[in-house]
């Protein structure tokens, strides 16, 4: 085997974030706050161990007045490895934005978590309890590696209790004690310590946050971590990038997409970087890939020759040939970036019109919104992108009418349209 090392960069990670306090602290709470700020109009989940005490927080039926918080609810009573592991797979084919486990200390000290395990296994083999541990280390680590590589952000809420010692005869306080297995603060990026609904830094990998002790910690205190996990590049632009440079190949197709894989990205939405309709990376990938492969007939007329030839005009499909250019009159710093155009898909989604047969009514509907007609997404400019997406997140987030009232609006726009056209004639 060959070892070969690489210049290292700084991808924009995901964040791993614990939450540890006594009951009645704040860290349900304060987990969807600050999921909220992270999902960036994604959806939520939350799998409640506590017995259904997250609800408590879910949107009342025909009372918007009430404060609440919009997630998706899976009840967890026993709380086996084997269970996270599934509820995990589970949170990644929902595409869920952030997942909160709420609370991660049942699957050590819970009904059917760890130390369970522990009983139950020694009971199996010579050894006892001590030969058990073998196992169940394993257990663990299949249940952190599933949990820690979720493809997008995780919250964890931990219990804590009071230790203390008896010296000389008084009993001394010496602190909290997480209910988790000890070190397991090592596993997530920052470790919050709730007491009365304030949160304070414990334990952080980024220098600006240590310390950091915030009253209710919500959106903008996740905006903060946002910002030092962002401060690398987007790999699934990254990949991109790579996919549309010139002179590619159906070999180094291949690569991408196995590099893809392997950071379970094949998945992730984009918008095409041809024609700007929502696409899936994997899919992507393939397309060009295809597009640079030769026929098996011989043809080699695509660029350099041979069976895996650089693309050329003969050997791009119909669809990509026919893709609309990006707009190049606008500065490239001034176009519209690739992380607003996959959320641009997120909320067109959200309003009712995510589909691919949808195209031309969402470029219609941007084309009213930005007040100019455009043939493709990546015509905008950065103005008006950011004026997209205020207008679908603010109709996004009206739930089970997002679609209705958008629909509306965008009607109007086209009843206003028509009659200032009619007036001015």
């Amino acid at each position: 085997m060959t070892f070969t090392f690489t210049p290292a960069t700084r991808e924009q990670a995901r964040a791993r974030i614990a939450l540890q306090g006594p009951g009645g602290s704040g860290k349900t709470k304060t987990a969807l706050r600050m999921a909220e700020g992270l999902a960036n109009g994604g959806q939520i989940g939350l799998v409640d161990t506590e017995r259904g005490s997250a609800l408590k927080y879910a949107p009342v039926p025909g009372r918007p007045d009430i404060e609440a918080h919009d997630f998706a609810h899976l009840p967890m009573a026993f709380c086996s490895p084997e269970n996270l592991i599934n509820a995990v797979k589970a949170a990644e084919e929902a595409r869920l934005a952030v997942l909160i486990i709420d609370s991660w200390s049942h699957f050590w000290a819970g009904k059917g978590g760890l130390l369970a395990r522990v009983e139950e296994e020694g009971k199996k083999i010579s050894g006892g309890k001590f030969s058990a541990w073998a196992p169940v280390n394993e257990m663990e680590q299949d249940m952190l590696d599933v949990l820690l590589g979720f493809p997008g952000h995780v919250i964890v809420t931990m219990r804590t209790k009071n230790d203390y010692e008896l010296t000389g005869g008084k009993v001394k306080k010496l602190g909290v004690k997480t209910v988790q297995r000890e070190g397991a603060e090592y596993e997530v990026d920052v470790v919050i310590d709730m007491v009365e609904g304030t949160g304070t830094v414990t334990k952080t990998r980024y220098s600006a946050l240590d310390g950091a002790s915030v009253h209710h910690p919500g959106e903008e205190f996740a905006e903060a971590i946002l910002e030092q996990l962002g401060q690398g590049v987007d790999p699934v632009q990254v990949i991109v990038d790579k996919l549309v440079a010139e002179g590619l190949t159906y070999d180094r197709a291949l690569e991408l997409h196995g590099q893809a894989k392997a950071r379970n990205l094949l998945g992730a939405d984009l918008l095409h970087p041809g024609t700007g309709a929502p696409a899936k990376l994997g899919d992507v990938i393939r397309e060009y890939g295809q597009a640079v492969k030769a026929p098996a007939t011989g043809d080699t007329t695509g660029v350099g020759g041979g069976e895996h030839a650089g693309p050329s005009a003969h050997s791009l499909s119909d669809a990509e040939a026919s893709a609309p250019a990006v707009n190049n009159a606008t500065p490239a710093n001034d176009r519209v970036t690739p992380p607003q155009m996959r959320m641009m898909h997120a909320l067109f989604t959200r309003v009712g019109l995510g589909a691919k047969d949808d195209r031309e009514q969402r470029l219609h509907a941007t084309s009213l919104i930005i007040g100019r007609e455009i043939e493709s997404a990546n015509e905008l400019t950065l103005d008006e992108a950011k004026t997209l997406l205020d207008t679908l997140g603010a109709y996004g987030e009206r739930g089970e009418t997002a679609a209705a009232d958008f629909a509306a609006m965008v009607e109007g726009l086209i009843t206003d349209a028509t009659g200032a056209t009619g007036a001015a004639a």
